[in-house]
């Protein structure tokens, strides 16, 4: 299996202007809204990120998710690289 390249799109611009608008991010974090928008518009299962700050961060997700059904989208689940790792010795 290839990784897909997720090109952005007015659909996920939009949302991340709904997120910053929302003030679940500032527009100094829009890179990060994009992000998060761009993983939402294209259906993404999971997000794995390790930015803790703005990203994988308990009430921010909620946020995030609040606003995704709101307009229709599927929630996404957001993750560290920690948690969807599995190390075996």
């Amino acid at each position: 299996m290839y990784p897909e390249i997720i090109e952005i799109n007015d659909d996920a611009l939009n949302l991340a202007e709904l997120y910053l608008e929302r003030k679940i991010l500032t527009a100094k974090y829009r890179d990060d809204a994009r992000h998060i928008a761009i993983a939402s518009i294209s259906n993404v299962d999971v997000l794995v990120s390790w930015n803790f700050k703005h990203i994988v961060h308990y009430d921010k997700i909620r946020l995030f998710n609040a606003v995704n059904l709101e307009k229709g989208l599927k929630t996404i689940d957001i993750y560290s690289p920690r948690e969807v790792t599995n190390y075996e010795e």
